[in-house]
């Protein structure tokens, strides 16, 4: 879909924005169980039982679900509540807004930038480019590499960061900061449609393979749909 795209001339190999989003894991809270607990059921040492999780303190380091061991105990924010999940992700080219790459990773706190760094290595050219995200990209390490691979950041400065923000008031200044900025809210409503009408809200494999095929093949029926629009654009406009 990226290469037709590419062939009618509707995607830019200069301005981008990526982003993440967790998506829910097909495997309940119940399964979320020490590790190693199996081994000492099946030993007889231990009884198998009910897990309440009131009051007791779990973490990815220590539990892991039975049911989908490569999903993760994630939250969207502070105060929200965590849920066994993935973290879906996307490269956007910022023109006619099609999705030019996606990655689902393990739902851990660094997954959205290197999940992006990943992505943007595949930015055909040398070229620089710019890429927009929200202020979670305000980092040492990502800036740092972003500009390896000839990347302008131009994502929020989280001036609460310890260390202050990585971007440079220099970055903020330029007309192309403030258009990025936008741009982030096409990416919203991409992730609302992807989550509502293929049903990834909640998605329906296990298995980090088995979710990364499943978040690329709706956003090849997306880009579809999102093509078959600009089609029809350009007819209208003959």
């Amino acid at each position: 879909m990226v290469e037709q795209a590419r062939a009618k001339g509707w995607t830019s190999d200069e301005h981008f924005t990526v982003d993440g989003t967790l998506l829910e894991a097909w495997a309940s809270v119940k399964s979320f169980q020490p590790q190693g607990q199996e081994e000492f059921v099946s030993a007889g040492r231990i009884p198998e039982i009910t897990v309440n999780f009131r009051g007791e303190k779990r973490s990815n380091q220590t539990h892991e679900s039975k049911t989908d061991p490569d999903a993760l105990l994630a939250r969207k924010g502070a105060g929200k509540e965590a849920k066994l999940s993935y973290s879906g992700n996307l490269l956007v080219e910022n023109h006619h807004e099609l999705i030019m790459s996606s990655r689902v990773w393990e739902a851990t706190g660094i997954a959205e930038r290197y999940a992006a760094l990943e992505m943007l290595q595949e930015v055909p050219g040398i070229g620089r480019v710019t890429v927009g995200g929200d202020k979670g990209f305000d980092t040492a390490d990502f800036v740092r590499e972003g500009r390896n691979l000839h990347m302008t950041p131009h994502v929020p400065q989280n001036l609460g960061r310890r260390g202050g923000s990585a971007i440079e008031g220099r970055t903020t200044q330029h007309p192309g900061y403030g258009i990025s900025q936008k741009n982030k809210e096409a990416n919203r409503r991409m992730f609302w449609l992807l989550k509502t009408i293929p049903l990834l809200r909640k998605v329906r494999h296990r298995g980090t393979l088995k979710v990364d095929w499943m978040f690329t093949f709706a956003c090849a029926a997306y880009n579809l749909v999102r093509m078959r629009n600009l089609m029809a654009a350009a007819v209208r406009a003959q």
